[in-house]
């Protein structure tokens, strides 16, 4: 909707989506420094936008103060800074025309594509609103034939900048940066009083991304621009509605403002959602999606020929097959309603071996689709995940895209993964939220990430009332679980806040003067039978407090002492009537899926064998009003395991490689 017609966008430049960028950061040597405002950008995606001056910001970023003493140069697109302090950083914050759409320019790189290059046009702007209410009105009655409109693009692109290399410079699949349109900051302020600047947006360089704790300004903006989003993109849709056609949007792409999860998604009147399955993570962001009568997933590898060259068979199968098993979990928890792939359908025809294994593939799906849908699967215990975002990034935390790998959030993106295919209910909270108390209905709070993110919280920490709504809550029989560095914020004397609760703290070199020595491994029944642990990217110099269960630990091999040497990797804790867990991370595979389901029953004080499958390449589902139990063998070598009913009897059950087998009650 925002692209596509570059006839309209040349005739109304003026009305181009805008961006917010922040230039490099330049050290004065002297009392003038000139930047160059694109340096390290591609100069192809952005056009510096001179006619909103009274927008741009210039800061000396070795003392975070703006300052007043500069002027612009359009012809060399610089900025001359006066008055500078020698040996100080300054940066620019400048608005930009989008000149580009990004997601062409990543198809256009990716896919070699030599077509006219999309310009973009901005719908905030009354003018082009029309235009595009006009455009949908006429493109409905030239295609009649089409029952299904999908919605590829709506309004605003997350956070894509690519750099002078044509390489991705910054990737934020929930930034707001491209929403920087001078009509919604206007329209903002007049309607909140809270005047934005371009600080605002570029957030020192962050540009607001979700690992950020998001301030109360921009938390307000963002609600805004939902509001004007889901209203325009009802309007859309309800001209499609009214020539007989379902709507139907990507999640993916021009997706921002339109989050799923967010309070004013209802607006949009969509019929169905579709979205890319990277794994058991986005079949569950998909599936429970409100609001709309289907959902699809549309699973990997694209036919893109960054997969689908010659001599990738074998690689375009693994993928597809280790995508289909982290999926699959999640499918027989809560399925979509409908899956398929994207690209160039000759790119997969070359690969028949790929081609017949989607045609398998696609016949267990239908086979599960009937046995599974609308049937609530039985759910052991309810899990609150707590974060900043809470409900408005549901499923969505520590991800990037389509559930892509990072080094620094896969051993906590793991914890999501289990999850997605275990036999628990979740929600997903606020600190805001439970400040008051925790949901009666929780059984598990999991706080999980680095140190002062929006995941872990940071500062959140410091509120007395959060504290005491987690201590209350385990204290009387709920169960905490924290991974990496939960809680965790310096002050106090303490770095977890809620260390008391975990029974561990992080030692960052104000307590080495205390001796610790809560140093000894103990069996438990969390780690029986368990021969190594994956902790992923894991947690350094994490000490037990006295009275905690070191479940796992490690000691430097430099020096021979009884105390301050051990780094604790795993911990559990009782506090009052509750429990707690401790573990350094958690990436995805099956063995952390079964540790991590039995460390939520273990704090919860559930008892596990309770429809349950004892083999850790397995899991049980049970669907109470089909009567019926599937065992999962989730590998490719043939299992057998014990398996536990409703009532606790256990049978031997033998499973082939990835066989599901069903079972009557």
């Amino acid at each position: 909707m925002v692209r596509g017609d570059n006839e309209w966008a040349r005739k109304h430049p003026e009305e181009a989506q805008r961006i917010f960028l922040l230039s490099e950061r330049n050290l004065a040597t002297g009392d003038t420094l000139e930047i160059d405002l694109l340096k390290g950008f591609l100069t192809d995606e952005f056009a510096p936008d001179y006619t909103y001056l009274d927008l741009w910001q210039v800061y000396d970023r070795t003392t975070g103060k703006e300052v007043k003493t500069w002027k612009p140069c359009e012809k060399k697109n610089t900025v001359l800074i006066e008055n500078c302090k020698a040996f100080h950083e300054y940066t620019v914050t400048f608005l930009c025309r989008i000149t580009w759409h990004p997601v062409q320019i990543y198809n256009y790189l990716t896919n070699n594509w030599t077509c006219e290059k999309q310009l973009t046009y901005d719908p905030a702007f009354p003018n082009t609103k029309k235009y595009i209410a006009e455009h949908m009105k006429k493109w409905c009655e030239e295609n009649p034939e089409t029952s299904v409109v999908r919605f590829t693009t709506f309004l605003y692109q997350f956070t894509l900048i690519f750099n002078n290399l044509g390489k991705e410079k910054q990737v934020e699949w929930f930034g707001y940066a491209q929403t920087a349109n001078p009509v919604l900051i206007a329209d903002f302020e007049k309607e909140s009083g809270i005047k934005l600047v371009a600080e605002d947006f570029v957030d020192s360089g962050y540009y607001n991304n979700c690992f950020r704790n998001p301030t109360e300004k921009f938390k307000k903006y963002m609600e805004f621009v939902e509001r004007f989003v889901s209203k325009t993109i009802g309007e859309l849709v309800d001209i499609c509605h009214s020539y007989g056609k379902e709507a139907m949007m990507f999640l993916g792409d021009d997706w921002i403002g339109s989050e799923p999860y967010g309070e004013h998604f209802k607006d949009m009147h969509l019929d169905a959602v579709v979205g890319s399955v990277g794994g058991g993570v986005t079949v569950r962001m998909l599936s429970e999606i409100p609001h709309v009568k289907y959902h699809e997933g549309r699973f990997l590898p694209y036919f893109f020929p960054d997969t689908f060259f010659d001599g990738n068979e074998q690689g375009a199968l693994d993928e597809l097959n280790k995508n289909w098993r982290t999926a699959r979990r999640a499918i027989m928890r809560k399925p979509i309603d409908r899956m398929g792939f994207g690209g160039y359908l000759s790119l997969a025809a070359k690969f028949p071996s790929f081609v017949e294994r989607v045609a398998e593939i696609t016949d267990e799906f239908r086979t599960i689709y009937d046995a599974v849908d609308n049937k609530k699967p039985y759910c052991r215990l309810k899990v609150g995940l707590l974060n900043a975002w809470g409900k408005k990034r549901s499923w969505m935390s520590h991800m990037v895209a389509h559930e892509l790998w990072y080094q620094q959030i896969y051993s906590y993106q793991g914890i999501l993964e289990a999850i997605s295919g275990l036999p628990v209910d979740i929600e997903f909270l606020s600190f805001d939220e439970v400040k008051n108390g925790v949901p009666a209905d929780i059984d598990v709070i999991i706080n999980a990430g680095d140190a002062y993110t929006a995941f872990s919280g940071g500062k959140e920490w410091l509120d007395e009332k959060l504290q005491v709504a987690i201590r209350k809550f385990v204290y009387n029989g709920g169960g905490f679980i924290g991974v990496g560095e939960p809680t965790a914020c310096e002050g106090n004397g303490r770095y977890f806040q809620l260390a008391d609760v975990l029974g561990v703290d992080e030692e960052v070199g104000y307590t080495l003067s205390n001796d610790k020595y809560n140093i000894q491994k103990v069996a438990h029944e969390l780690t029986d039978g368990v021969k190594s642990f994956d902790y992923g990217e894991d947690k350094k110099n994490i000490y037990a407090l006295d009275g905690t269960k070191v479940l796992d630990i490690t000691f430097s091999d430099r020096f021979k002492r009884s105390v301050n040497v051990g780094e604790v990797k795993m911990a559990v804790n009782e506090y009052g009537k509750g429990r707690s867990f401790y573990i350094t991370g958690i990436p995805y595979s099956f063995e952390n899926a079964r540790l991590l389901y039995k460390a939520m029953c273990f704090v919860a004080g559930k008892d596990l064998n309770i429809c349950y499958s004892s083999d850790v390449n397995t899991d049980c589902n049970y669907y109470p009003d089909a009567g019926k139990y599937a065992i999962i063998n989730n590998s490719t070598e043939k299992q057998t395991t014990d398996f536990y009913d409703i009532n606790g009897n256990k049978t031997v059950i033998e499973l082939n490689p990835m066989e599901i087998k069903w079972l009557s009650k």
